[in-house]
């Protein structure tokens, strides 16, 4: 049972007032990872307890191809109509082994 793919939990804290703009913006980088065929899951979610704040949960083929995709001009770009959203970002790499919805 090994998988080089990689994973990601990534919370993100928008300004206050902020979220649903931010959330946007995050659904649009989801509609884009369809088509990156390396992307194999992209959910953005808001949590029920925490007003501002946003997890996306990712799944890559490998480290490599998420590294990649954070160069490509269009992410570039949401990430800057992102940052001026956002408070605080935390991110805690994951190694995915299986389960429903991963190849």
């Amino acid at each position: 049972m090994t998988m080089d793919k990689f994973g990601m939990y990534a919370k993100f804290t928008a300004k206050p007032g902020e979220r649903d703009q931010l959330v946007n913006i995050l659904l649009e980088a989801a509609a884009g990872a369809e088509a990156a065929p390396d992307c194999e899951l992209y959910v953005v979610n808001v949590s029920e307890t925490e007003p501002d704040t946003v997890w996306v949960t990712e799944v890559w083929s490998s480290a490599e191809a998420h590294d990649v995709s954070l160069q490509e001009e269009a992410t570039r770009t949401m990430i800057q109509r992102a940052m001026p959203l956002i408070a605080g970002v935390e991110s805690i790499p994951l190694r995915p082994v299986g389960g429903k919805g991963i190849k």
